[in-house]
């Protein structure tokens, strides 16, 4: 008999979905860039949207919350592209 796994059937669902989500925007992304928009341009756009849908989601003190962990998990490298040294 196998042990019972680390994670629920339900956050496993939870984490692929998040992975489906970011392959979404990854490809947006790439489609943008493919079509001439400027990648910053892209960035910040996107960026906007995504603090509007939390905004609308979660209000306004609980986004705002989420963007103050931002420096140090930028700094942490969780959104680097590459592996770290």
């Amino acid at each position: 008999m196998l042990p019972p796994p680390d994670q629920s059937l339900e956050e496993l669902r939870a984490a692929d979905a998040r992975r489906a989500a970011l392959t979404y925007v990854s490809e947006a992304f790439a489609e943008a860039v493919l079509d001439g928009i400027d990648v910053d341009a892209f960035a910040e756009a996107a960026l906007c949207a995504v603090f509007r849908e939390l905004v609308a989601t979660y209000g306004e003190d609980q986004s705002a919350a989420l963007a103050g962990t931002l420096p140090e998990r930028i700094r942490g490298g969780e959104f680097s592209a590459r592996l770290r040294q």
